[in-house]
């Protein structure tokens, strides 16, 4: 349903799973295994998994804490989006190397809920693409003392919204992890 043209396929986008971003998140080690077990799914099925991974000054690139966790490790032959803003797509090679796997569905999974989730699912929907938030494999750190909700709230409050997004053309909606169908379809 995607309004992307000639562009029938799904990806698994992994967002920013990174020792720095889900060292102290909300469910780490669950969300983490939802992860791992979406992105084994999808290699088994063939849907490509693509990786995103974010650099700043207080993360920078090469360093520890700017690697992926070791519990996922990305295939060499998977691409791996480098970024430096909270939207996947913005100044990367997102949406070239989406559009060269002809996708134009993305099941989005990783962290930060409140940041780069957030960022990335309205960046892939008013782009174009159909945009499923996998409900239970997203996470975040409580900022709480910062004024925030606390991260289970975060992480509900966008599940929820998400569940009632849509735009002309496109699909949005959440799905718990073992739900998740990796080919054409819509999952709600």
């Amino acid at each position: 349903m995607t309004t992307l043209q000639e562009r029938p396929n799904t990806a698994l986008l992994v967002v920013d799973v990174q020792n720095d971003v889900v060292g102290t998140a909300y469910d780490r080690d669950a969300v983490v295994a939802n992860i791992a077990a979406l992105v084994e799914r999808a290699r088994r099925e063939e849907v490509p998994v693509v990786w995103v991974q974010h650099a700043d000054e207080d993360m920078p690139k090469g360093s520890d804490l700017w690697r992926i966790v070791p519990e996922l490790t990305p295939h060499e032959a998977e691409p791996l989006i480098h970024k430096n803003y909270g939207d996947s797509f913005e100044d990367t090679t997102l949406e070239k190397v989406l559009s060269g796997l002809g996708v134009g569905r993305l099941v989005v999974a990783g962290a930060s809920t409140d940041i780069c989730i957030r960022s990335t699912l309205h960046g892939a929907l008013v782009r174009g693409y159909d945009t499923l938030l996998v409900a239970d494999a997203h996470t975040t750190t409580d900022t709480s003392a910062y004024g925030s909700p606390p991260p289970e709230q975060v992480i509900a409050h966008t599940n929820l919204y998400w569940s009632h997004q849509k735009a002309p053309g496109r699909t949005a909606g959440t799905v718990a992890a073992a739900d998740v169908e990796l080919g054409g379809g819509a999952d709600r």
